[in-house]
């Protein structure tokens, strides 16, 4: 027997997620994972905390020379995080000391 509304598990899936609400969290964890890849090693080291509240990402470093290092290229940080979900999760990077 052949049914005519067959989905893929991952189109089920990503419904599901969207339904829950669980989407979002997850597409934020997945940046707040990606940050050292984006801003390397050295960056990552001497980032303190890295967190996402109302689409905003907070960025806390240690350095004051790369936190002005990073302030002047969020905007392509913002670009290269939101690339890496496939949608614009973030619409702000704050960097804060």
């Amino acid at each position: 027997m052949r049914r005519n509304h067959t989905q893929a598990i991952s189109e089920v899936l990503a419904q599901y997620l969207r339904d829950t609400g669980l989407e979002k969290p997850l597409l934020e964890n997945k940046i707040i994972n990606a940050w050292p890849e984006v801003v390397g090693t050295t960056a990552a080291r001497l980032t303190k905390k890295v967190e996402i509240k109302n689409g905003v990402l907070y960025a806390y470093i240690q350095s004051a020379a790369l936190k002005m290092e990073l302030f002047n290229c969020r905007f392509q940080l913002l670009q290269k995080l939101n690339n890496i979900v496939g949608t614009a999760v973030i619409r702000d990077i704050r960097i804060l000391g």
